[in-house]
């Protein structure tokens, strides 16, 4: 069983779709959050810990990302989707690029 997490800003377009696309994989369990105060859900050191690999969404969630949780990062694997905030929660366009982005990887772990 592969564990992911997907995180952007505010947890209520990207990663929340990515975690409606990726729940019903067999061998996936999945969640999402937000870097952000103003998150649906705020991103914490229990989330990290319990995955595997750790998905953000643009290179300046990266960079939050360690500098608020560098602690918990050892030995995770995080990967930069580079996708943009220009999209709807659940639009297709979306749904297929994290597809495409996404599916490859799972392979390689």
């Amino acid at each position: 069983m592969k564990r992911l997490l997907f995180i952007c800003s505010r947890n209520r377009l990207r990663s929340p779709t990515a975690e409606a696309v990726f729940q019903d994989y067999e061998g996936l369990e999945v969640d999402s959050a937000g870097l952000d105060t103003s998150a649906e859900v705020t991103l914490d050191s229990e989330s990290i810990e319990w995955a595997d690999i750790i998905f953000v969404m643009e290179k300046s969630h990266k960079k939050k990302l360690d500098n608020k949780f560098q602690p918990w990062l050892k030995g995770k694997r995080v990967i930069c989707l580079d996708i943009k905030d220009e999209y709807e929660y659940m639009e297709p366009a979306l749904v297929e690029l994290l597809k495409k982005k996404v599916l490859p990887l799972l392979g390689t772990f």
